[in-house]
């Protein structure tokens, strides 16, 4: 049986690279957090603007779309704070610039926990391999959590260095730890259901679509930690 992730931290902040990529992976987690008093802030790096298969488009405009939809979403799950950095979508690029400005984010927010992609999942079957953005902001967030936030000769313009104690994964391959996310797995189809933009292609039942994959999977990984609906991650303890 899974480990679950009992303790609630007081402070989280989740970085990923698309608009809807922290509703998908770790939305239940997030949204339950934050019910029991987290303080829970949402870091997305690109704009998403390139996230849709529609030909005449403005990629502007779409950006302005997916930026509403992180809003409701955020609301949907109650969270203390959420902020887009505005790289381009499918162009973020790991390097020095985008690393001190996650460093800067880690030592203002200074989180007990923070959730990100996992960068080392890449296939995941015959069906499916990830993202690059997703790859590249998954490293360029362990490279500023450890050790450039938390010594002060890293980048010392991005503020006091901040230890971040607990790093949890998503994405990944390789789960170790489950949160419980039955009270909560609602909400997160809620948040989900709020990235309209993303939902095109199932016709008049999308939604229903859309709910039965989020639950269904919820349900999954639920079934690796022996409760009814879960999150999985790979967790990495810094501080204990």
């Amino acid at each position: 049986m899974g480990e679950l992730v009992e303790s609630v931290p007081n402070v989280v902040l989740a970085v990923y690279a698309h608009p809807n990529d922290a509703d998908v992976s770790c939305g239940g987690t997030l949204a339950y957090w934050a019910s029991r008093g987290s303080e829970v802030h949402l870091l997305v790096c690109t704009d998403g603007a390139k996230g849709t298969t529609q030909l005449d488009l403005d990629t502007a405009m779409f950006a302005t779309t997916r930026a509403i939809e992180l809003r409701d979403a955020a609301s949907a799950l109650k969270l203390s704070s959420h902020s887009i950095l505005g790289y381009r979508d499918g162009d973020l690029t790991e390097g020095e610039a985008l690393r001190e400005e996650l460093v800067a984010w880690v030592r203002r927010v200074r989180p007990d926990s923070v959730l990100g992609h996992d960068p080392t999942a890449v296939f995941f079957g015959q069906e499916y391999f990830n993202h690059r953005d997703h790859r590249v902001a998954g490293w360029a967030l362990l490279d500023a959590i450890a050790p450039a936030a938390g010594l002060p000769h890293y980048f010392p313009d991005a503020g006091p260095p901040h230890q971040v104690g607990t790093v949890y994964l998503s994405g990944t391959l390789q789960p170790d730890v489950w949160v419980d996310i039955g009270s909560t797995i609602e909400t997160k189809v809620e948040a989900v259901l709020c990235h309209r933009s993303q939902l095109d292609g199932h016709g008049s039942d999308t939604n229903d679509w859309m709910r039965e994959s989020v639950i269904q999977r919820a349900r999954e990984a639920g079934g690796f930690a022996g409760v009814e609906f879960a999150e999985a991650f790979r967790r990495v303890q810094l501080l204990r």
